[in-house]
């Protein structure tokens, strides 16, 4: 079997420098039908490996669940870069933060009373371990020493950004070693003397985490990884996008300039992202320095490869240093023509306000999110207050829309750090629909509670008694089903409609600029978020989702919409900030 080891300068393989020349393709970013197709054109552009993270909290939705099937299959992935001649580097964290809800950790685990995050705290520890044995024991058998890709796995990510309990870092070792990984393990941080420092472990290779100044970061990584090969384990060539801001873009020309400094140095490098694919369903997180911005749907990244699979500038940019310095394929990546464009008439509309398929509980306080285990939910109450008076949160986390006797008051965001509202009178039944935008992923505010926070007082006076529907959107597709509602008149609201159209196999890119705000399924699959703020005006449909013949989109559009969907021949991300 091959040998992969760490010397003195390089990586070597069988005894051999090794320069690790690695994209960053997150298997849970992309359908699994298109991983074949995304792993090759990584070939083509002349990476030798291919790097994921590993979401504790996709495979880990309850407690005692470990899911791999279908976009979660971790090891059909690893086989796939296997045979595609391609190594692998596994990123299991326990946290990964990747603009993923929650930074990648699972919010039931973060409810438990007494946890310490990221620390060498007892139950904390127990769940870490428990997840690690099952990620690891995917990745095992399908480590290089046993004939399979992986040739490196890291420890943590990032973890100088967030402490320096080095008890937490080596017993993450001892369990990773115990799991029976024999391959070299690695760490990354920024190149700050206080990351490496807080983040590195004696004995474990460290890795760099940057997109610019390669000379001066590699200098400072050097500074504390004085033997062995120097790493950029993300080479930032891109960056991700925001609810409300502009499509990120940096300069093809610039990145590559950066790529050849690393490669000329002899350093390895991870290309953070090669492609970056999609956040489906409601896996976006969000960020909150102060002000809470949520990540869209579309994780691009402005990457080589964009949202869908499509070589763009950068990467015949990147594909040209790498010739410099390693063998590139004589092939490249085909065209890809323009998607269908075309329309379909939505219907059957039914209103969510009335809570079709789900069940009322009553509360005489009102509950999180968290307690109902849902994303979305309605809340009702009557009011019998009289004239007009002040309806006021403690906090919003993360959208409230109010309702005053089926009539729309307003909304609150958290992101305007909104907390309150005039009622025109404190008389009637008063209806929220509150919802959870994206869990934030980097920082303190890690596992906060989602929902409306505090008591809810209008005037001087504490609202209670709440009867509360939570919508469960896995199910929602199947709300027209023999025993759902029928369907009505549009009403002010979160409504739910569907279309039926026809088509092939090949992507389509679904319009939502005519839009407000909701989700989008197609055959049941949710596509994602949409929202008409920007600056993403596209929904991407990969090809594998449809059927020959018949399909069904079903979208949930909590504020109005054109009844009408239409597909578009290329996406729209939105403005440029070049």
């Amino acid at each position: 079997m091959p040998d992969f080891t760490i010397g003195a300068s390089d990586f070597l393989l069988d005894g051999r420098p090794f320069q690790i020349i690695s994209g960053a393709l997150h298997y849970f970013r992309v359908h699994p039908d298109c991983w074949t197709d995304r792993i090759e054109k990584a070939r083509q552009m002349g990476l030798n490996t291919i790097e994921t993270y590993v979401p504790w909290n996709l495979h880990s939705p309850r407690p005692g669940e470990f899911d791999t099937t279908g976009i979660l299959d971790l090891g059909r992935f690893l086989r796939e870069v296997a045979e595609a001649g391609m190594y692998a580097i596994v990123r299991p964290g326990p946290y990964i933060c990747a603009e993923l809800d929650n930074g990648g950790l699972p919010p039931w685990l973060l409810r438990t009373e007494g946890l310490g995050v990221r620390r060498f705290e007892p139950q904390y520890m127990a769940a870490v371990t428990s997840y690690l044995q099952s990620v690891l024991e995917i990745v095992r058998p399908l480590q290089i020493d046993q004939g399979g890709p992986v040739v490196l796995v890291q420890v943590e990510n990032e973890y100088g950004a967030f402490g320096d309990d080095q008890t937490y870092l080596k017993t993450l070792v001892e369990v990773i070693r115990t799991a029976g990984t024999t391959v070299p393990l690695v760490t990354v941080d920024q190149p700050t003397d206080e990351m490496l420092s807080a983040g590195g472990i004696d004995g474990i290779l460290r890795t760099g985490s940057f997109g610019s100044r390669v000379e001066a970061r590699l200098e400072t990584l050097r500074k504390h990884q004085p033997t062995g090969p120097l790493m950029c384990m993300e080479f930032w060539d891109g960056w991700f996008d925001y609810w409300g801001g502009r499509h990120h873009t940096t300069s093809a020309a610039d990145a590559a300039a950066e790529l050849d400094a690393l490669l000329a140095a002899g350093a390895s490098v991870n290309i953070y992202m090669f492609h970056g694919g999609t956040n489906f369903g409601l896996t976006s997180g969000a960020n909150d320095k102060g002000v809470y911005r949520a990540t869209v749907t579309s994780y691009d990244y402005d990457a080589p490869l964009d949202e869908a699979g499509r070589p763009t500038e950068k990467y015949f940019a990147f594909r040209d240093v790498i010739s410099r310095y390693a063998p590139v394929p004589d092939s490249v990546p085909a065209a890809v023509p323009a998607a269908p464009e075309f329309n379909v008439a939505l219907g059957d509309p039914v209103g969510l306000l009335g809570c079709p398929g789900g069940r009322w509980s009553d509360h005489r306080s009102m509950p999180t999110l968290d307690e109902l285990d849902v994303r979305l939910a309605v809340f009702r109450t009557e009011l019998r207050h009289g004239g007009p008076a002040l309806l006021t949160f403690g906090e919003v986390r993360d959208r409230v829309q109010v309702f005053l006797d089926g009539a729309p008051v307003g909304v609150l965001e958290r992101e305007r750090h909104e907390r309150s509202l005039m009622l025109p009178h404190a008389r009637g039944r008063l209806e929220l629909v509150v919802e959870d935008m994206g869990r934030v992923n980097y920082g303190p505010r890690i596992g906060e509670v989602k929902g409306l926070i505090g008591p809810v007082h209008v005037g001087a006076a504490e609202v209670t008694d709440w009867s509360v529907c939570g919508i469960d959107l896995d199910r929602l597709p199947r709300l027209w089903d023999a025993a759902g509602p029928t369907p009505s008149a549009v009403v002010p609201g979160p409504t739910a409609w569907r279309a039926t159209f026809e088509a092939d196999r090949s992507d389509l890119f679904l319009r939502t600029d005519a839009w407000g705000k909701g989700y989008a399924w197609v055959n049941g699959f949710c596509l994602g978020r949409y929202w008409r703020r920007g600056p993403q005006q596209t929904l991407y449909v990969p090809g594998p989702l449809l059927v020959d013949g018949a399909n069904e989109l079903v979208v949930l559009e909590l504020e109005t919409l054109s009844p009408t969907a239409s597909f578009a021949a290329e996406p729209w991300l939105g403005y440029t900030d070049l």
